[in-house]
């Protein structure tokens, strides 16, 4: 790689400079995150069933013992062999966190539309072992605008991320982040939802390459994204589904 070199008193000036940024940025993100907190809440009127190992589940359930439930949209629909590659790229963080986020009163459970089955075998192959539900034969997807019917895309327009965007044959599934909360009413609320790049803070590989000289090193995002039993010896792919 070609770059600057220079001493140690011009490298400690540049970075200290930069750390004024950095600093910006941090208190810019606490604000942020404040803000999202302050959001006001909408009632869940459905509380949906999904199928789960241990049978069916309704999303009051889902929270166990918490009162603040994260859901993650995982594409794999019905008819798909394998998750999508940028979705499973997430799912390699979320292990290690879930006994975290327990302790600070937050559950996590992924959902997909594909059969149980489906799911149970592509976890198996992957090594996870968070919690991951089939939402097939209820509206949740829909009604959170992460999966859309044939229709809505021979309509040529769907809406994502808060948005009306071209619809693309195919593409029927969309990834994201929605958060819900038991209140003291005991009624479950929808804090909040994430889609596209809005998950993109919950990556810490991609944090840690935002660290490093080369960063992220794509052309198109996360074009060099494999599932992890597939780095070796694989032709590059186009690029990741999970833009």
């Amino acid at each position: 790689m070609s770059h600057p070199v220079v001493s140690k008193e011009e490298w400690l000036a540049a970075r200290r400079d930069l750390l004024v940024k950095e600093k910006e940025l941090t208190r810019a993100r606490d604000r942020l995150n404040e803000a999202r907190r302050a959001l006001p809440w909408e009632p869940v009127a459905e509380d949906y069933v999904f199928d789960a190992p241990s049978g069916p589940k309704s999303l009051s359930e889902l929270f166990g013992k918490c009162s603040q439930l994260i859901v993650y949209h995982f594409m794999l629909a019905p008819d798909w062999e394998e998750g999508c590659t940028g979705c499973s790229f997430l799912a390699d963080h979320i292990d290690g966190a879930v006994i975290h986020l327990k302790h600070a009163d937050a559950n996590f459970v992924a959902v997909s539309r594909a059969p149980l089955e489906k799911i149970e075998a592509y976890k198996k192959r992957m090594g996870w072992k968070f919690p991951w539900v089939s939402s097939n034969g209820n509206e949740f997807n829909f009604d959170y605008r992460v999966s859309f019917r044939d229709e809505d895309i021979a309509s040529g327009t769907i809406t994502y991320n808060y948005r009306d965007m071209p619809a693309e044959e195919g593409l029927n599934e969309m990834p994201g982040f929605s958060i819900f909360v038991k209140g003291e009413d005991g009624k479950i609320y929808h804090s909040y939802s994430t889609y596209a790049r809005g998950a993109e803070e919950t990556l810490g590989t991609m944090m840690m390459l935002d660290l490093v000289p080369k960063g992220r090193n794509e052309e198109e995002i996360m074009d060099w994204v494999r599932r992890h039993d597939q780095y070796e010896d694989q032709p590059k792919a186009a690029a990741a589904c999970c833009h």
